[in-house]
């Protein structure tokens, strides 16, 4: 792009360099200039311009295709049986499509700007400060010159086709992702209901409270002051991984602790929910959903490691720091004929995330 007046005038004008730098050299160097322009074989036959055309939107259309082939492959290889050879045909053969996906996308935009996009050399001066009401207009004609020389606007099967490759690399990512999410089945009716799922756990009535990971039932009496206890439901201890344990312990996970019942602070509804000081809270972050482990038995508050969230837990776990919204779910419990702590019901509100809750 050449212009006929100075673009650096109005900039130069104020360049004042120090008297004390400035430097007189007897053999300055000298600007070698661009080298001869080559012309492309594009340039000099038509026919290869229509083959290097063709080719370009070739690849975009392979892209598209291998897009689909990803997609394709997440349902014709499923993991769903947890099988090594299962896991590694899946990985496989979606990678392989969405890598080709990716790979022809920029083989043919690096084709299509070497070979048919215009090819002249131009310096473009760097500017310092906002150029001039000229010199930006010069911009706009610059693009409007690009989009007609890069013949962007004008191959429309160039265009379009990238256009679709563009749209349809995204979409594995996007089946990828809606694989994460668990789906409903006539067996299973709310699988896919996040919001049902985190609002019922494996706690019920009479279900005794165990050691986490032992599933040892834990006595009232083996609970002391100051103490704290990683504790699951006693059924869970059993469930194996194939049938959900992480998914079960993730929203069941309680924290079992014992203070002094005169600093206890219940409310007139939850008086019974503790036994003897003794109380037991969701240890699942009302955050975001981070383990709630560190326990400070003289202050009595737990701490959330992620986001610096404390709880309070004798004033119903009510939150005294940090980004949570709410309290920790209590979970009522209390004291079998042989001195097992039980639960009395499941908790009654959503565990983890104060998102679930306003669904």
């Amino acid at each position: 792009m050449a212009h006929e007046d100075d673009a650096l005038e109005h900039e130069r004008a104020s360049w004042k360099p120090s008297s004390g730098l400035a430097v007189t050299v007897s053999d300055p160097v000298k600007n070698p200039g661009l080298p001869p322009h080559r012309e492309r074989v594009t340039d000099k036959d038509p026919a290869a311009m229509k083959r290097a055309v063709r080719t370009v939107y070739t690849l975009f259309y392979l892209s598209v295709a291998a897009s689909v082939w990803a997609v394709v492959a997440y349902m014709v290889f499923p993991i769903e049986s947890g099988s090594i050879a299962a896991i590694r045909d899946n990985n496989l053969f979606i990678g392989l499509g969405i890598a080709f996906a990716l790979l022809a996308i920029g083989v043919g935009a690096i084709h299509w700007s070497k070979a048919i996009m215009s090819d002249k050399e131009f310096i473009e001066p760097r500017h310092a400060t906002r150029g001039r009401d000229t010199t930006r207009e010069a911009v706009v004609e610059a693009l409007t010159v690009a989009n007609e020389e890069s013949g962007f606007g004008r191959r429309a099967m160039i265009r379009n086709s990238l256009f679709a490759a563009l749209v349809a690399s995204v979409v594995p990512g996007v089946v990828l992702f809606r694989g994460l999410a668990p789906e409903s089945s006539p067996d299973n009716p709310y699988a896919g209901d996040p919001v049902h799922l985190l609002s019922h756990t494996m706690w019920k009535k009479g279900m005794r409270l165990a050691h986490d990971p032992s599933g040892r039932p834990i006595k009232a009496s083996d609970v002391t002051l100051g103490s704290a206890f990683h504790v699951i439901p006693e059924e869970l201890a059993s469930l194996s991984h194939h049938d959900g344990y992480l998914e079960e312990k993730a929203k069941a996970i309680v924290l079992l602790m014992r203070m002094p019942q005169d600093v206890l602070i219940e409310a007139e509804d939850r008086k019974d929910w503790s036994y003897d000081g003794i109380v037991a809270y969701s240890k699942v972050c009302t955050h975001v959903g981070c383990p709630v482990a560190l326990y400070e038995q003289q202050t009595h508050h737990l701490l959330c490691p992620c986001h610096q969230s404390q709880f309070d837990v004798s004033d119903g776990a009510k939150v005294i720091f940090g980004p949570a919204a709410r309290p920790l779910p209590q979970l009522p419990i209390a004291v079998d004929d042989e001195g097992y702590l039980v639960a009395r019901s499941d908790f009654t509100e959503p565990v983890g995330p104060s998102f679930w809750e306003r669904h």
